[in-house]
């Protein structure tokens, strides 16, 4: 069975001349309306949301990813716009975004107020094959450990309403205050899972189930396992990295499923909520907590752990020198909250928004520009050895 990969990214809508957030996102949709819905609202007027074609190689899913946002930003920049991908928007205001249009938007912000307002985030999901739901449900419970270190490779969110949070991911702390966010705990089968679910409905504390926001879940519509935990990331090629190890974790625990019924999992997971945080707090420039030992090791450690451990289905798929050459990149360069710090660092905030704009746009500045050389910064070749990057 070939395993495919479709994702989800969010992105900011920002005005190019300030750098502010603005809730301009139906005025880039209109511009994008003749692709369908490869691009959609969200529940804050400030944010657009692009959906993939699915895929089987990380080829065709990064040359599907640049060509998305090829539009975007072109929707965006003839109305004197960008567009995002970060975790959260450095400069931003509270009560200068109101909601999406869609009536269920309307009443998730009348009755979650407060932290519907500040839902001024934005993510990446990555969705994988699964046979079925019953194993997408145990498959969840398995993967469920990896995920705090693909948070770390994806964290993007240092800066809140202008200031530095001391987080990579302040949007995962923002994110963790819904009812139903965070690891989802482990179910024996989709049966009582969907029990679950349905009781959670019941108790009036979310209204559909389209409001579970665990870390990772089963699809409700579609045959996937969707993985949540993950900031936008500014660089596609962090994107097509967590998407590979995300997809080699579930192949591996479905893999298992098939074989000996037993997905690998021992059902503890008190610790994980923890170890998201320890993620969402150092990024990749910190400790992590180690799936396998549950103790504090360096974030590269960690890293290299799990991509050794998925070694046997990355090669399968094709993916290993892929991976291994992103993951690298990724921690010699440190993650998108560190890069965004250190242009804060050496210029000031809306230098790093630009920053965060010029890599979501495919481009990556090799040195610092000032302010005079706004939007200026040439586009290397494939960060990938035209491994994942061919078809850009």
């Amino acid at each position: 069975m070939t395993v495919r990969i479709g994702v989800e990214e969010e992105f900011h809508v920002i005005d190019a001349e300030s750098g502010e957030l603005v809730p301009r996102a139906d005025s880039v949709l209109r511009r994008l309306a003749r692709h369908g819905d490869v691009f959609t609202g969200e529940l804050s007027q400030s944010v657009v949301e692009s959906n993939s074609e699915v895929h089987s190689s990380l080829d065709t899913l990064f040359a599907d990813l640049s060509a998305s946002r090829r539009l975007l930003d072109g929707a965006a920049s003839s109305q004197g716009l960008a567009v995002a991908a970060a975790g959260t928007a450095p400069l931003a205001r509270l009560g200068t975004v109101p909601p999406g249009s869609d009536p269920r938007y309307l009443r998730m912000t009348g009755e979650y107020r407060r932290l519907a307002d500040e839902q001024l985030i934005c993510g990446a999901h990555v969705h994988v094959d699964v046979p079925d739901r019953d194993t997408a449900v145990r498959a969840m419970c398995a993967v469920a450990p990896w995920l705090p270190p693909l948070l770390a490779l994806s964290a993007s969110s240092p800066y809140w309403l202008g200031a530095d949070t001391g987080y990579a991911s302040w949007r995962t702390m923002v994110w963790q205050r819904w009812p139903t966010s965070g690891p989802p705990g482990c179910f024996p089968g989709a049966a009582e899972y969907d029990r679950a679910v349905d009781g959670l409905v019941a108790s009036g504390v979310i209204s559909d189930p389209g409001m579970i926001y665990y870390d990772v879940r089963p699809s409700a519509h579609l045959r996937t396992l969707e993985l949540r935990v993950g900031d936008a990331s500014p660089r596609v090629e962090t994107v097509v990295l967590v998407a590979a190890l995300f997809r080699a974790l579930v192949v591996d625990a479905c893999g298992r499923i098939a074989s000996t019924g037993d997905a690998g999992c021992d059902g503890r997971h008190e610790w994980l909520r923890a170890a998201t945080w320890r993620a969402a707090r150092s990024g990749l420039e910190g400790d992590l907590v180690d799936p396998v030992t549950r103790l504090a090791a360096p974030a590269d450690a960690v890293v290299h752990g799990m991509i050794r451990r998925l070694r046997p289905t990355l090669e399968e798929y094709g993916d290993w020198d892929t991976v291994r050459t992103l993951a690298e990149e990724a921690l010699a360069q440190g993650s998108a909250a560190h890069r965004l710090r250190r242009r804060v660092a050496e210029e000031d905030l809306l230098a790093g928004v630009d920053l965060v704009l010029a890599e979501t746009r495919g481009e990556h500045p090799a040195v610092p520009e000032g302010r005079a050389g706004r939007h200026r910064a040439v586009r290397p070749g494939p960060r990938t050895g035209r491994t994942a990057a061919g078809a850009a």
